[in-house]
């Protein structure tokens, strides 16, 4: 998967650059101050940093889980396990890498690195996604893919025009989510030989065996 790729180095150079705080490190504080400078009003920026809330993001994920069982009749069960199990191991990824890294916020105080909220977010609208995908038209997929990902965005700008978050932080709760995703789709892949793939939405062909290789 070259997205997941990607995303796993991307998280590695950042945490690298901010444990050394490396150049990145300050163009990344310089981006974020020329990024709040630009914020829009105080009350939609801060309406989009808390999509982030677990209040507001893991109903939207459970409501998804509920759907995914009750269209399967219960029959198609590991995927929302998968994908349940990912964003529960996201919590204490985030609070490890914070404890590690502290990297120093906008506002002071440390341990802002990777961003929780940021995290979260495209987690939990990613799995429901992926759960949700394979039962949706093209066009329909096609929209609410532009949504997570609006969304998503919106997020990540929010906590940044709040002074929430540099950057840096939420591209890292980002790459975090994704690879996170990534394993829920692979374990849901194995799992479920000659089902429908979460993450594709598409149908293995009859009789083809799991994969060996994510």
């Amino acid at each position: 998967m070259p997205v997941c790729g990607l995303c796993a180095l991307l998280l590695l150079l950042g945490t690298w650059q901010v444990l050394v705080g490396g150049a990145l490190v300050r163009r990344d504080e310089e981006l974020g101050a020329a990024v709040r400078r630009a914020a829009p009003p105080e009350m939609p920026a801060e309406l989009l940093s808390d999509l982030g809330n677990l209040e507001v993001a893991l109903p939207l994920l459970a409501a998804a889980m509920a759907l995914s069982l009750l269209r399967s009749g219960g029959r198609r069960w590991w995927p929302v396990v998968c994908y349940g199990t990912a964003v529960a191991l996201m919590v204490p990824l985030v609070l490890g890498l914070k404890a590690w890294t502290d990297r120093v916020g906008p506002s002071g105080g440390g341990g802002f690195y990777p961003s929780g909220h940021a995290a979260t977010t495209a987690a939990a609208l990613g799995g429901a996604l992926l759960l949700l995908s394979g039962g949706l038209s093209p066009a329909v997929r096609r929209a609410a893919r532009a949504l997570v990902a609006a969304l998503v965005v919106g997020n990540g700008l929010g906590l940044v025009w709040r002074g929430y978050h540099w950057p840096l932080d939420v591209l890292a709760g980002w790459c975090l989510s994704v690879l996170l995703l990534c394993v829920a789709c692979a374990a849901a892949h194995r799992l479920g030989s000659g089902a429908r793939l979460p993450c594709t939405g598409r149908n293995r062909p009859h009789g083809s065996s799991a994969p060996t290789r994510a």
